[in-house]
């Protein structure tokens, strides 16, 4: 639980700093994925209720900042910024702890085993659609000085080129994402129809954290056009 006094804090110094403490909780929100699949993997489902509890805190926390920031926001921010800019940016920054935690809430009521065909590949695509949320950690990190610059020059320019990794870190989520489906069509006939179709909700959320954070990016790509 996020102290008020620490939210006050948060609110003092800068509209962007509860920004950027919220993509934090959330990125560690969603890490916490690679090591649930990995006690799954592992057959060990006490730990997958263990980091299942954790991801719920952390999504806790993050809501209770974004709760904070929209009361707060100023409905007239003499910034180069949009107010409901910053809100659609603190919506899709959310929508990453809010699948992290779907992940967990249906690993956790119906348990499964995974296919040791998925193992490897699974773990790594939870592994790099975690690498996606903080790419998007760093871009957000950015915001003071791009409205110190006004969205303009080197600062603009860096931001656009940590933006564009980011989308090929989601290209690669999207190709592995696909990859993995294949595995699953190349051998649904062994697996129980109702496992096959949690396998292919499980994939689309996992590709999800980082197809939110690319968002999170090209939001704020579309800033740094106007």
């Amino acid at each position: 639980m996020v102290k008020s006094s620490a939210l006050t804090s948060l609110f003092g110094r800068s509209p962007f700093k509860p920004m950027q403490e919220h993509i934090g909780v959330v990125a560690r929100c969603a890490a916490q994925v690679p090591e649930l699949f990995e006690a799954l993997s592992a057959g060990d489902q006490e730990r997958v209720v263990s980091i299942k509890d954790h991801i719920y805190e952390l999504e806790q926390q993050a809501d209770d900042i974004k709760n904070e920031l929209r009361a707060h926001l100023p409905k007239s921010l003499l910034l180069p910024v949009d107010r409901r800019d910053l809100l659609e940016v603190l919506d899709m920054q959310d929508s990453i702890a809010d699948t992290a935690q779907d992940i967990a809430g249906l690993l956790f009521e119906r348990p499964m085993e995974v296919p040791e065909s998925l193992r490897e590949p699974l773990l790594a695509l939870t592994r790099r659609c975690v690498d996606a949320c903080n790419q998007a950690v760093k871009i957000i990190g950015e915001l003071d000085e791009l409205v110190e610059t006004g969205f303009r020059g080197r600062e603009s320019d860096r931001v656009s080129e940590m933006v564009a990794e980011l989308n090929e870190i989601e290209t690669d989520t999207d190709e592995m994402g696909t990859e993995l489906v294949r595995r699953i069509f190349a051998q649904e006939d062994e697996m129980k129809p109702v496992s096959v179709m949690f396998w292919y909700q499980l994939i689309q959320w996992i590709g999800d954290l980082a197809d939110y954070a690319e968002k999170v990016g090209n939001r704020l790509r579309l800033l740094l056009a106007r």
